[in-house]
């Protein structure tokens, strides 16, 4: 990410970087002040935490909670010692925390700042529901701040900590989950200070009951509400930028950013009104532009129509969603076709093949997925309740059905049993460690107690891997690297459960024990507990197992083909992919699912692939003089379609860096990702621009090129459209088969090419030339695609010694630089011999 998190936390004021939205809110709340934050992961909120503050715990006080109501109530704690605290979450977790929440918000007497960080995600990507928290936010009268870009969003925590303070009132800031995770230049703020607030000897003042409760909202009526709805109305942070006054569009939040993407990509003149907070609304400034407005007054707001309904119920009439809209989160070309100016384009005429979220290679879960598909296949299980995590995967493998909520699952289990008592031995709950800990541990307390019959998995992986291995109570340690002293088979044998502990790589352990409880729930035993136990392949020990078969024994029957690891060759004999992982050094996973035994376990150097050579470190380094550009573009733009696990992070990366060495930090820089459950093997997408430019979402029509790094990417919806009149599209000729998707019926050649008819389309073979270069796990090839989008246009003016520089400085430890500097060298060369396609 270039410069550390403690490096961004003690730079000088107005330094300029490019960073994740989420990061460079955790830089601000350094910067701004911030004594305390705590939270739970949650995508899109985790890396505020994970990647920012974790880092720099020397500086502020930071972990994470077992859930969100006591990451709130931690949150009230700090406030209550006189500090101010961040808590983050998703808007699933503002729900899981509603009673801290609404009970915290009536307080109105002077404390320190609580400051809710709650990331949206109304696509959703990797959230569960859609729901518009803004209602709530209104119900309980806290100020709501909706950040615009990524320098509000640095500089939000100080914003709201002084607002919380000032009115005493918690405060909410409400971020687009494309601006937590896309990436935009900031100036860093000034450094703040804050005493902490003077607090009374006795808090008894802090309570709830029912007297206390009438006498907050009397208080909050009279003098909280009143002020700042004044603050609302002349805050400096709502801005109106006049044009004409013959059309305008109210906005919030990243809405703003893809209002003025619209409006520079097409030339168009309108009048904005972006609002820094939602609730309250500033009613009186919104009427006052309204009537300035000599035509139509358009409204473009994430979620629902809270602030649509707002004007209306004023008596104006503005242009926004219809009542039962499905739309909930804009892109440019929505906006664009909302103000009567749609962009046309042509579409594919061949579906893309799906790829649904999967299993890392080596995952602990894959074992018990094949084993609750077989009981299934033999009719001795039905129903599998499911929950929220890398266990909801499961589903794609039919070896799970519902998903609810976190912890959810088990109470579901409870119910149904309870009026299909004949279902008690053929169904199982499946959760999440991390997520037993969260909220599971009540359903087990209450399956115990209420004596229901039945069996219970908890996949234990040590770690909450969905959202980046963060720790949970399971895990060796805590955030700052304590041992944990928890121990969650014993927690649950002290609840009276009957507790079954078997590996996660044990195939034959795991069919026992799953036969010897369901065994025991037809007898009418309540709550036996199998805990699987496996580490996390993202935490797992690094290893060098593979597995190797001899072609003249196998089968070829496929059994072992459960893993992204492992695949069959054009024989049909099973291989390594790039992506194996050893299963982290336990026994195999497919190996174990060799019916004929043959399959093995080989070290990597037995395969006799080649190891990468040691590549001379670059000797030539970067002088400004070397940039000496005068003809750059006010804009170059970048979309790359990929796989998840292709190394598009990594791209983006070295795009920003090339950026700043081009001159585009006195413009603008931004970045695009995809983050969540599509990045486990799904379809991910990554945009950069640099220069003239707003939204990590592109107008369709305005992107110099497109990268393909898995070519049958090139055909999802709406990717094509990007590409601008003359624009080059570059492919990887690299397949990659999801797996159990039938090889013949991946997309021929002919059908791709054909799509890619009046598009100038350059095929190269970058994953084979990684390979050559001596890099079995073909992770390089990103770095050979570079070499090629080097060499066209706009992106050939920049000096290949920049190109170098901009690799080292994403990772300049001599042998990684040296390697990409060999694979960035390959990709300039093998486009030379390249396939075009016109």
């Amino acid at each position: 990410m270039g410069e550390s998190i403690r490096a961004l936390c003690e730079a000088p004021a107005g330094q300029k970087e490019v960073l994740q939205g989420n990061i460079a809110f955790a830089v601000g709340c350094v910067r701004g002040g911030i004594h305390a934050a705590d939270g739970y992961p949650g995508t899109p909120s985790s890396e505020v935490i994970d990647r920012g503050l974790s880092e720099v715990q020397d500086l502020i006080h930071v972990d994470w909670s077992v859930n969100e109501a006591v990451a709130s109530a931690v949150g009230v704690g700090h406030t209550l010692a006189g500090r101010d605290c961040v808590v983050t979450m998703k808007i699933p977790g503002l729900f899981q925390a509603g009673d801290i929440f609404t009970s915290g918000a009536s307080f109105t007497q002077k404390r320190g700042g609580l400051v809710y960080y709650i990331a949206s995600d109304f696509t959703p990507s990797s959230t569960q529901h859609v729901v518009d928290p803004r209602y709530l936010f209104k119900s309980c009268f806290i100020p709501v701040f909706e950040p615009r870009s990524h320098q509000e969003l640095h500089e939000s925590a100080a914003i709201a900590v002084e607002i919380a303070r000032q009115y005493n009132t918690q405060v909410v800031i409400l971020p687009n989950g494309n601006l937590c995770h896309s990436e935009g230049l900031i100036n860093l703020m000034e450094p703040l200070h804050r005493d902490p607030v003077e607090m009374p000897d006795s808090l008894k003042d802090f309570n709830v009951f029912p007297a206390f409760a009438r006498k907050h909202y009397d208080t909050t009526m009279s003098e909280r509400v009143p002020a700042l709805q004044e603050m609302v109305e002349s805050s400096p942070l709502n801005i109106w930028e006049k044009g004409s006054g013959k059309m305008g569009v109210v906005t919030a939040g990243m809405s703003d950013l893809y209002v003025r993407e619209v409006r520079e990509a097409l030339g168009l003149d309108f009048d904005i009104l972006s609002l820094a907070w939602t609730n309250p609304l500033p009613m009186d400034l919104i009427t006052e532009f309204y009537h300035s407005i000599d035509g139509d007054v358009y409204v473009i707001e994430d979620g629902y129509r809270f602030i649509q309904e707002a004007m209306m119920q004023a008596g104006l009439h503005p242009i926004g969603k219809d009542a039962f809209s499905n739309l909930t989160e804009w892109t440019p070309a929505l906006v664009a076709e909302k103000l009567g100016k749609p962009v046309t384009h042509n579409k594919v005429d061949v579906q893309p093949i799906p790829r649904p979220p999967s299993f890392c290679a080596g995952c602990p879960y894959r074992l018990f997925a094949q084993e609750v598909a077989l009981l299934r296949k033999k009719k001795q299980v039905g129903t599998v309740f499911g929950d929220i995590g890398c266990n909801g995967l499961l589903y794609f493998l039919n070896a799970l059905d519902t998903g609810l909520a976190m912890g959810a699952s088990e109470g579901q289990r409870i119910g149904y049993v309870m009026d299909k008592p004949e279902e008690a031995a053929r169904c199982l709950t499946v959760v999440g460690d991390s997520t037993e800990c969260h909220t599971g541990m009540d359903a087990t307390r209450n399956a115990v107690y209420r004596n229901v019959p039945g069996v219970k998995v908890i996949l234990d992986n040590s770690w909450t891997g969905m959202t980046g291995a963060q720790p949970t109570p399971t895990s060796p340690v805590n955030l700052s690297g304590q041992p944990m002293k928890f121990n969650l088979p014993a927690s649950l044998r002290a609840h009276g459960a009957n507790v079954i502990e078997v590996g996660a790589y044990d195939r034959k352990g795991l069919r026992a024990a799953l036969k010897s409880a369901l065994e025991e729930a037809a007898k009418g035993a309540y709550t036996t507990i199998v805990v699987q136990e496996g580490v996390c392949i993202q935490k797992a020990q690094k290893s060098t197992q593979r597995v190797y078969v001899d072609p003249e024994v196998c089968k070829k029957c496929g059994a072992c083909l459960v893993c992204p690891g492992i695949e069959a060759d054009e024989n049909g004999v099973p291989h390594v992919t790039n992506m194996c992982t050893g299963c982290g050094g336990s026994s195999p996973a497919c190996v174990q699912m060799c019916p004929t035994g043959v399959l093995h376990a080989v070290d990597l150097k037995d395969l006799k692939r080649q190891s990468m050579p040691e590549y001379p470190v670059p000797t030539a380094r970067f002088a400004e003089k070397d940039m000496a550009v005068k003809d750059m573009p006010e804009r170059i733009s970048v979309a790359i379609r990929g796989v998840g696990g292709q190394g598009n992070l990594f791209f983006g990366a070295v795009l920003s860096k090339l950026a700043f060495l081009a001159g585009y930090d006195k413009k603008n820089i931004i970045k695009g990702e995809t983050h969540g459950m599509a990045q486990m093997g799904g379809p991910v997408i990554s945009t950069f621009a640099c220069g003239k430019t707003f939204s990590p979402v592109f107008l369709p029509g305005t992107t110099d090129c497109l990268i393909v790094m898995e070519k049958s990417e090139v055909l999802r919806p709406d990717f094509l459209a990007q590409l601008k009149p003359g624009g080059i599209v570059l492919m990887a000729d690299t397949a990659i088969v999801p797996i159990g998707f039938p090889k013949e019926q991946y997309p021929a050649d002919e059908q791709i090419f054909a799509n890619l008819k009046g598009y100038k389309t350059i095929l190269v073979d970058v994953l084979g030339k990684a390979l050559e270069l001596g890099d079995s796990s073909g992770r390089v090839a990103n770095v050979v695609m570079m070499g090629v989008l080097s060499t066209v246009n706009p992106f050939d003016r920049i000096p290949e010694a920049a190109w170098i520089e901009a690799l080292r400085q994403v990772n300049a430890k001599p042998s990684i630089w040296a390697a990409n500097a060999a694979a960035f060298q390959a990709g300039r060369e093998v486009v030379k011999n390249a396939r075009v396609i016109a």
